[in-house]
């Protein structure tokens, strides 16, 4: 417990705790503190589950508090995940992505929490002309909304309110993941973190994150060259999720909301997104597993292009199917299909 903690926090953890001792974790997710051999590991969703469980091996006993098939962004925590995170030796989070993580670390283990978000610098989320839902539907981020060379630009003085709170000044972009290079390091730093936890295993979580960083950077090749040369760069998203793949990779991502997707887009930004479409030839508007497609599925009937899935990995399905490497491929075949790539 840290020395922030105030009376009405003790309160609520002592009943989270209480909660916890009878409770039975959720799905298949094992609870904090059930293996004295090895470190117990809270994670706040799938990506960091995966590179936690990657780099730990069977040193750690990992719980995911994101359950398969729902979105990470918003989730409410139960007592029992207050109590897990209380209990855990780390808590590996991303800061700002999960308001109710990060209180949750703040009052119960900010002494324990590992913030991916600290190992390298985060775009922004205003970079590049990231696409926002104008009033008057012609100032849409830069020349044409695209990514162009990640130049800040500040959110537009007609811009709704929700979306200046996600996406306007000092606001950053948390899917880092999207660059497999980046989720290598992190890996890197993860290791270090657990080794100052384990001394005895530092060797072995540092040779476990040299492995993965080995297949990543496979992953990064051969999204270098799949998408090397393609007849179009440019990609229609339900949201403005992929800064990252489209920086690594040279491409523009042309957002139908900004990097909330739950929100809203006005009809002047439907129409200056399917304008764009058009512009740019796009065969393929992409939506999410865990977002309705039914704005994507607007927009292409409108422009005679087709949907399809592009992942942006916030979690697994709920069917659980395949893991961070066959959904990033997946991803990079559909992006070389949509982008008609030789």
């Amino acid at each position: 417990m840290n020395s922030r903690s105030t009376p009405r926090t003790l309160a609520a953890v002592t009943t989270a705790l209480i909660a916890l001792g009878g409770a039975v974790a959720c799905g298949t997710d094992e609870t904090a503190g059930s293996d004295p051999d090895r470190i117990d590991v809270v994670a706040g969703f799938y990506p960091l589950q995966f590179v936690t469980e990657r780099v730990g091996g069977d040193a750690v006993t990992v719980t995911n508090l994101a359950k398969p098939g729902a979105h990470p962004h918003d989730m409410e925590l139960s007592p029992s995940q207050v109590g897990q995170i209380s209990q855990a030796e780390l808590v590996v989070f991303l800061d700002g992505f999960q308001p109710a993580v990060d209180t949750a670390v703040e009052q119960n283990a900010e002494d324990r929490a590992f913030d991916v978000a600290t190992v390298q610098p985060l775009l922004d989320a205003a970079a590049g002309g990231h696409s926002h839902d104008h009033g008057d539907g012609d100032d849409h981020g830069g020349e044409d909304g695209h990514d162009h060379d990640h130049e800040e630009k500040p959110a537009g003085p007609t811009q709704p309110a929700e979306e200046q709170h996600t996406d306007g000044d000092g606001a950053k972009d948390p899917h880092v993941w999207l660059d497999p290079t980046r989720l290598a390091t992190i890996g890197d730093k993860l290791a270090e973190r657990l080794g100052q936890l384990a001394p005895e295993r530092a060797a072995d979580f540092t040779t476990r994150a040299q492995q993965l960083r080995t297949e990543l950077e496979q992953l990064d090749g051969e999204f270098t060259a799949g998408l090397e040369t393609c007849q179009r760069r440019e990609i229609v998203v339900s949201h403005t999720a992929f800064g990252y793949l489209t920086q690594r990779y040279e491409l523009e991502q042309i957002g139908i909301t900004g990097l909330t997707p739950e929100n809203e887009p006005s009809p002047q930004r439907l129409a200056a997104v399917a304008e764009e479409a058009r512009t740019h030839k796009a065969t393929t508007i992409f939506f999410e597993t865990l977002v309705s497609p039914k704005v994507a599925e607007t927009i292409a009937a409108e422009v005679g292009a087709k949907t399809a899935v592009l992942d942006p990995l916030e979690g697994l399905s709920a069917t659980g199917d395949g893991d961070y490497f066959s959904v990033m491929r997946a991803n990079l075949q559909a992006l070389r299909t949509a982008l008609s790539c030789s």
